[in-house]
C-alpha cells in the first residue's frame, strides 16, 4: 500500500507528457482504423478508412521524431539516459527480483519495456510508410515506391508482427498500471500531473 507519509516531486515536463499522450492516441487511432478497414474490406469506405489510418501513422511519426529529439535536448527525466539502466537490468535478472530503490524518473525495469515499444513503433512507422507508398501511392516515399507491389509483400508481415507486439505492450502497460494502483502506488497520474510520489523518509535517487 502507499506509505502514509509521502512527498511529491514534479519530475516529468509538460512537453514529455504531451508527447506521451500524442503517441498513445496515435497508437489507439492506428489500432481502431486498421480494424475498421479490415471489417470494411471491399466496401465503399475501405479506402477512406485506410487513408485515416495513414494520417494516424503520420501523427505517430511526428510524435516519435519529436520524442527522439526531446530525448537528446530535454530535461533529465526526458533524456534517453533516463531510460538506460543496464546495471539494474543485469542485477534484477541475476537476483530474479525487481529493484527496490526509489528514484525520480523512469522505473529501470519499465524503461526496458519502453525502449522495446519505441523500437517496435519505429519499425511500424518505417514499414507503414513503405506500405502507404506501394499500396496507396501516398506519403513521402510515393515518388520512389509508388506501385511497387513486391514491396507490399515484403513489408506486410513485419508490419503485422509489429502490430501484434504493440498490442502486447499496451496490454502489459495497462496491467502494470492496474497492479500499481491496487498496491496504492500513484503511478498512473504521473503522465497527467508530472508528479511522482515517494515515501517521505526514503532516499530518492536521481541517477
Amino acid at each position: 500500500m502507499l506509505h502514509s507519509s509521502t512527498q511529491a516531486r514534479r519530475v516529468y515536463d509538460p512537453l514529455l507528457r504531451a508527447l506521451h499522450w500524442a503517441i498513445a492516441l496515435s497508437v489507439v487511432a492506428l489500432v481502431v482504423t486498421s480494424q475498421l478497414a479490415e471489417a470494411a474490406e471491399h466496401g465503399p469506405y475501405e479506402t477512406t478508412i485506410w487513408n485515416l489510418h495513414i494520417l494516424a501513422g503520420y501523427g505517430l511519426s511526428t510524435a516519435l521524431l519529436a520524442r527522439l529529439l526531446w530525448g537528446l535536448v530535454g530535461p533529465a527525466s526526458a533524456r534517453w539516459r533516463d531510460l538506460w539502466h543496464p546495471a539494474a537490468w543485469k542485477s534484477s535478472l541475476k537476483a530474479m527480483r525487481l529493484p527496490s530503490a526509489h528514484r525520480a524518473g523512469h522505473d529501470p525495469i519499465a524503461s526496458l519495456a519502453y525502449l522495446f515499444a519505441y523500437a517496435v513503433m519505429a519499425l511500424m512507422v518505417a514499414t507503414g510508410l513503405g506500405l502507404a507508398a506501394s499500396e496507396f501511392q501516398a506519403g513521402p516515399l510515393a515518388a520512389w515506391l509508388g506501385g511497387a507491389g513486391w514491396l507490399e509483400d515484403f513489408l506486410e508481415d513485419p508490419h503485422e508482427a509489429g502490430f501484434a507486439l504493440m498490442l502486447g505492450f499496451v496490454g502489459l502497460h495497462m496491467a502494470a498500471l492496474v497492479f500499481h494502483q491496487l498496491r496504492g502506488e500513484r503511478v498512473a497520474q504521473s503522465m497527467v500531473t508530472g508528479k511522482q510520489y515517494f515515501p517521505a523518509e526514503s532516499g530518492v535517487r536521481h541517477d
